[in-house]
């Protein structure tokens, strides 16, 4: 494959206070389409999707995203104009209402989509017509995360990359989210990169996978040719039946992290309003 979403070309990333490095001399081709990104924790898949979308900068080698070198961006407008990025625990201080942030964002995103009919659609799908006057700051868990997905959806980025997005949310709402985002991609043609540890669901949305391993190589391939146990037993270290297990294990960290971060920020208000 010589065209794709993002080409690596010999890769080397490590974290200031990392033992290892997450990529060494890594050449790829990211390919387009739908994709989900599947493996361990630590296996490489956050880290991936933050350098691709230019949010991390390689220490050796070049990135291009969409034909752009990522390190020529000229300014953060023209790399979110090329890639959204949303993750779990994202966190907005504002009292400001929730309704005029939306509007804010699809009215300086660059959607080819604009209309009131899309926007509508958006806010109905992830539940938020009746949260438009809360304060953004005040919404819940799963609320943020449906939040998230429609500034994704509305600002219009040739690209979005989505790191455990729908971890907080209600089965039926994962769903509904996922259905829209791959006939969002078909209409549009925006490729769309999504961390899931739920494999139920990326069987049924993915049209491609990513499937990170321990030792940080990286297989691609459909669901069907990826999602078997023993390809799964070979990334994740653990035998098939367990994974079922593994992944409730995974989502309850998950929640266990979002929920601290919630106290600690109740903590701090309570603080500052003594104080």
């Amino acid at each position: 494959m010589t065209n794709g979403l993002s080409v690596f070309h010999q890769v080397h990333f490590q974290y200031p206070e990392g033992e290892a490095p997450v990529f060494s001399n890594f050449s790829a081709t990211l390919p387009t389409g739908f994709v989900s990104l599947v493996g361990p924790n630590g296996a490489g898949k956050s880290t991936l999707m933050l350098l691709a979308a230019g949010r991390l900068m390689p220490q050796e080698g070049t990135i291009t995203l969409l034909g752009r070198d990522t390190r020529l961006f000229a300014s953060e407008d023209e790399r979110n104009a090329y890639a959204s990025f949303i993750y779990q625990n994202m966190e907005f201080e504002t009292e400001e209402p929730l309704g005029a942030l939306l509007e804010q964002v699809y009215a300086g995103g660059f959607h080819a989509m604009k209309g009131e009919d899309f926007y509508s659609q958006v806010l109905s799908v992830f539940e938020l017509t009746n949260l438009r006057n809360r304060p953004l700051a005040r919404l819940s868990k799963g609320e943020m995360q449906r939040t998230l997905l429609a500034f994704a959806a509305l600002y219009g980025s040739r690209s979005i990359f989505m790191d455990e997005p729908v971890f907080a949310m209600e089965d039926r709402q994962k769903e509904a989210a996922l259905d829209f985002f791959r006939s969002y991609q078909k209409a549009t043609g925006v490729t769309i990169y999504v961390s899931l540890h739920e494999l139920d669901l990326t069987k049924k949305y993915a049209e491609t996978v990513l499937l990170f391993k321990k030792n940080r190589s990286i297989d691609m391939g459909s669901p069907a040719e990826l999602l078997t146990p023993s390809h799964l037993e070979e990334a994740y270290g653990v035998p098939a039946a367990m994974l079922k297990q593994k992944e409730y294990l995974d989502r309850k960290k998950l929640e266990e992290e979002a929920n601290l971060l919630t106290s600690l920020e109740q903590t701090k208000e309570q603080d500052e309003h003594h104080g």
